[in-house]
């Protein structure tokens, strides 16, 4: 299964998703005028696809409400985490062990994705 979000800045984005969270771009598309339309991204194996939203969709920071969010194994994660927390992310769940058997932590994009790393601790 690869997600598919929407950034209004898809080149920000890219960058940001590099810079904070490790994220290798593997993919760019741009229409005939030259703007960037679809990128993916790889962190391991793990394949994102993004795209410019149009007129027709909105992303989460338009939203009273998280309408969902990405798992990404990273392992390890302790040291994913401190990456992104060094790098500015903003966590909204401090990285801990959960009752399920995964250590994880989520961090929001600035356009307001959830994402949560994390990997199993059992």
């Amino acid at each position: 299964m690869t997600p598919y979000l929407y950034y209004e800045d898809l080149p920000a984005a890219i960058q940001w998703l590099a810079d904070t969270f490790g994220f290798e771009e593997c993919e760019r598309m741009s229409d005939d005028t030259g703007k960037l339309m679809h990128a993916e991204m790889r962190l391991g194996d793990q394949l994102v696809m993004m795209g410019w939203p149009g007129p027709d969709y909105h992303n989460p920071k338009h939203k009273d409400y998280r309408h969902g969010c990405v798992y990404v194994i990273a392992d390890p994660v302790d040291v994913h985490y401190e990456r992104a927390k060094t790098a500015g992310a903003e966590i909204t769940q401090e990285l801990k062990d959960q009752a399920y058997g995964h250590r994880n932590y989520a961090a929001s994009d600035p356009e307001g994705h959830l994402w949560y790393f994390g990997q199993p601790s059992r």
